[in-house]
């Protein structure tokens, strides 16, 4: 994957979550096809990125 389609493939990801909260049957199998393994793995990393970033910024 390249590095400039990252953001695309999040904000496609973001998208679909929230379209899960406004129709949830339609946006789980939007959610379903716009998740890959690979879109996964870059999400949850991020958000542990995040998280650890943060924890280390709230410590000091």
């Amino acid at each position: 994957m390249k590095a400039d389609r990252l953001s695309d493939v999040v904000v496609g990801a973001a998208g679909a979550a929230a379209g899960t909260v406004v129709d949830p049957r339609q946006g789980l199998a939007r959610l379903r096809a716009a998740l890959t393994a690979r879109t996964l793995a870059t999400v949850a990393a991020g958000l542990v990125a995040g998280f650890l970033l943060a924890r280390s910024r709230r410590r000091a």
